[in-house]
């Protein structure tokens, strides 16, 4: 850290404390807070907190310089100081990258737009009837661009419009108009910009995987492979009580089928020749 001797000695102190609490965890993540209001960040610290995953807010500047000298100690913390950009938490913590990336995506929720946003993917408008009432309403839709209209005394829009596409600016008009439409194409919340653990570096374009549909395919995957071990006749810990199931089965379906009489044949030896029986009997007229 530069420059130390001119620096207050309570913001050393707090560097240093972020930087060993850094690495007293394997896991360490860098979170991006913008946009959140305060209330609800002192809500999701509370929730993270509750499931052992705390965050702690500070300067990005405070946060490099604690990067850095836990780098010290743990080098493949170098590429999370990349990270550290726009109002920036760090989380240290033990547990799964990939559960932590699903637990943060659920303190992300729809936020109306003020205007002057980034569009993060296109705005769809449905078509459909609003709650406006015919009047001024109509003019102001056509002119933002959306295809309004009146029918049967209802304000209507006319057809499924793509209003801004991704990446372009969200004017205020419009946004005003996505709000009034209760359409709310933003998102708020903490975003999880990247994640070391260990000595393995995650980005979030890695750690965005849906966890239920993997063990889906993982459940199918596993089936299908037992039931092609089963049909090989491929003997393993799982297999094997199939293996036995399948022999029992055959074994008495042919003693059946060749008349050997055993305990388990007897029963059905005997319906089956009373059912061949009243066959014959039947033939014959009896």
């Amino acid at each position: 850290m530069p420059g130390r001797g001119s620096v207050p000695p309570e913001k050393i102190a707090r560097v240093d404390a972020l930087a060993a609490t850094l690495v007293a965890r394997p896991m360490v993540a860098v979170v991006g807070i913008r946009g959140v209001p305060a209330a609800a960040l002192q809500s999701m610290r509370r929730e993270l907190r509750r499931r052992e995953h705390p965050i702690t807010v500070a300067t990005n500047s405070a946060i490099r310089h604690a990067i850095e000298k836990a780098m010290e100690t743990r080098p493949a913390f170098r590429p999370l100081l990349d990270q550290v950009q726009d109002p920036t938490a760090i989380l240290s913590a033990e547990g799964n990258p990939f559960s932590l990336f699903q637990e943060f995506l659920k303190t992300r929720s729809p936020t109306p737009a003020r205007g002057g946003e980034v569009a993060p993917a296109d705005i769809l408008v449905p078509a459909g009837t609003t709650n406006f009432k015919p009047g001024p309403i109509v003019g102001e839709l056509q002119h933002a661009g959306f295809p309004a209209a009146i029918e049967k005394g209802k304000v209507i829009l006319k057809k499924d419009t793509t209003i801004v596409r991704a990446g372009q600016p969200i004017s205020r008009e419009v946004a005003g108009l996505l709000t009034r439409l209760e359409i709310f194409p933003l998102e708020v919340g903490l975003t999880l910009r990247a994640v070391v653990d260990g000595t393995t570096f995650y980005p979030p374009e890695v750690l965005s995987v849906d966890l239920e549909e993997r063990r889906a395919e993982l459940a199918r995957s596993a089936a299908l492979a037992i039931g092609l071990a089963v049909e090989l006749g491929y003997p393993t810990t799982e297999t094997i009580p199939r293996l036995l199931g399948r022999a029992h089965r055959r074994a008495l379906g042919l003693a059946i089928a060749t008349g050997t009489v055993t305990k388990e044949t007897i029963e059905p030896l005997f319906s089956k020749a009373v059912r061949e029986a009243a066959a014959v009997g039947r033939l014959m007229g009896h």
